[in-house]
């Protein structure tokens, strides 16, 4: 079963000097999946996602997401969508247990509920010593482990992310994408990953969409059969190849440099 789909989506705005940012946009994302997007700067991935979560309508085409239409449907989703971003949005008036139950707070859950589910996400995330510390003062690792645990708190049926771990250093950054992934998979949930990284990419997604200007799929792989088939870094160059496209040698250069 799809959980989201974009059909034929376009998306032009108001004096955008470049035409589309999206045109002739097709996906699914499965049930179960963990779809990673990857592409350049400028590509159109953070207008598919701001179209994904509602806060944008096509200029033509059709999306849905668990069956609706997440622009004119946009509170019809509400409490079925979770989010995780580059920045951890953390309030930092609320100690690390109130941030994350604060999702539940807002779908009205009692106090006594919504801390014991807070509680046990701070644990699952290793965290649970924390629980009374404020965001300033843990560490940009933790406060992100934090998001992610307020993310999964509200039982979500679809987990997005965009760039969720760029901001953090290399070490950290794959951990928190491991311990996603493993929470994904125990969850049974249904994500969708935007990066700019291509190993990080390779490393998350069970699927890769990698994206070109206008904001369409220029290529997929299934992560584990072309890992097989073609080996980490062949896979690697194939995926630059697509996204490099048309791109200058010093663009294309740069890109490698990125992704080593």
């Amino acid at each position: 079963m799809s959980v989201v789909r974009f059909t034929g989506v376009a998306k032009r705005f108001d004096g955008e000097a470049h035409g589309y940012a999206v045109q002739g946009l097709d996906l699914n994302v499965e049930h179960g999946e963990l779809v990673a997007v990857v592409g350049r700067t400028g590509c159109g991935k953070s207008t598919m996602f701001n179209l994904l979560i509602g806060l944008i309508g096509p200029t033509a085409g059709r999306i849905e997401v668990l069956g609706r239409d997440p622009f004119g449907d946009f509170h019809a989703l509400a409490g079925k969508l979770s989010f995780v971003f580059q920045n951890d949005r953390l309030l930092p008036w609320r100690s690390a247990l109130d941030n994350v139950a604060y999702g539940l707070e807002l779908r009205h859950v009692p106090r006594q509920r919504r801390l014991a589910v807070g509680r046990d996400w701070l644990s699952r995330l290793g965290l649970e010593a924390h629980q009374d510390k404020y965001p300033p003062a843990l560490s940009g690792g933790m406060r992100q482990r934090i998001s992610i645990a307020r993310a999964f708190a509200i039982d979500p049926e679809l987990l997005l992310c965009d760039e969720p771990f760029s901001a953090l250093d290399e070490l950290t950054g794959a951990e928190l994408r491991n311990e996603l992934r493993r929470l994904v998979r125990d969850t049974h949930k249904t994500g969708v990953f935007v990066t700019h990284s291509i190993s990080e990419a390779i490393a998350i997604g069970d699927r890769i969409l990698v994206f070109r200007a206008p904001g369409h799929v220029a290529a997929e792989f299934h992560t584990q059969d072309a890992l097989r088939e073609l080996g980490e870094d062949l896979l690697k160059r194939k995926i630059l190849e697509v996204m490099a496209d048309h791109a200058g040698a010093a663009e294309a250069a740069a890109i490698t440099q990125e992704t080593r």
